[in-house]
């Protein structure tokens, strides 16, 4: 169904809308007057601060009100148990262990444990020092009674060692008494045989001649096991004033006949030296 198709129509649209602004304008212009605020309408009451009361005077503040007794139930008394020093205590570690209180805690313990582990070492030094003090102590007395102490006067022990012409017992006081000795001096004589072994007495030996016509000195390394048996001989080493095999073959020969009082003491292998002097036979 269309509206507005006829000019009627549109001109009673245009009147029908016209008249609604004016009315509704008029509303505005004209309308019902009424109060801001509005007039008060009643009785105003005061209605105070209780349910009762008497006399003329309007208090302008709270009045104060005589005390009630009131019968309240019986309640049995409940025992409060005073907190024990311990979680008193507890309590207030946890409440005074914040952020800052932690970190001084922990590096507090950090540092004890340094502490701990640098006099833990020191310790350890302190008795490795003393150990190996005692021990070079107790080698040094031990080799002091052994050589005899030649260069301290309360020495008791005789005797001594070496190839010079003056009594004594040469080496170092602290020295090894089984270290590799000198060479030792040939002996007098047709076949003089000399020796170089420290600590280890007087051997025997045999000797053999050399079966050329040729003379000098022959120096043979030897090593000696703790039995004092020579156990391997090489002729010719420094010291040796002729190398013909007819020389050198008697001289290991020499000295492996060598034989030492046993030691217990000595070393696996010692190394020594053993001199033999020929000479032409007349």
């Amino acid at each position: 169904m269309k509206f507005l198709e006829t000019k009627h129509e549109r001109n009673s649209a245009k009147l029908t809308a016209l008249i609604t602004v004016i009315l509704v304008l008029l509303l505005f212009v004209i309308g019902a007057p009424y109060m801001d605020p509005p007039i008060e309408y009643g009785v105003a009451v005061n209605f105070g601060t209780t349910d009762f009361g008497k006399g003329d005077v309007q208090p302008l503040k709270p009045i104060k009100s005589e005390p009630k007794e009131i019968n309240e139930p019986y309640q049995p008394e409940v025992s409060k148990t005073e907190p024990t020093k311990a979680a008193e205590a507890k309590e207030a570690v946890l409440t005074q262990e914040n952020e800052e209180a932690i970190a001084i805690k922990k590096q507090k313990q950090v540092e004890a444990n340094a502490k701990a582990i640098a006099d833990a070492k020191a310790k350890a030094e302190a008795d490795r020092i003393a150990k190996e003090k005692q021990e070079q102590e107790e080698k040094k007395r031990k080799l002091d009674a052994l050589i005899g102490g030649v260069s301290k006067s309360e020495g008791t022990a005789t005797g001594g060692e070496g190839n010079d012409n003056k009594a004594g017992d040469k080496g170092q006081l602290d020295g090894d008494p089984y270290a590799p000795s000198y060479f030792g001096s040939g002996g007098s004589g047709s076949g003089g045989v000399g020796y170089g072994l420290n600590g280890r007495g007087q051997p025997t030996r045999r000797i053999f001649k050399q079966e050329c016509n040729e003379s000098g000195m022959v120096v043979v390394k030897i090593e000696v096991d703790k039995n004092g048996s020579v156990v391997s001989a090489e002729p010719g080493v420094r010291g040796t004033t002729n190398t013909a095999p007819c020389l050198l073959e008697p001289a290991k020969k020499i000295a492996l006949s060598h034989k030492w009082p046993a030691d217990s003491k000595a070393p696996t292998r010692q190394i020594g030296f053993v001199s033999v002097n020929f000479e032409l036979s007349n």
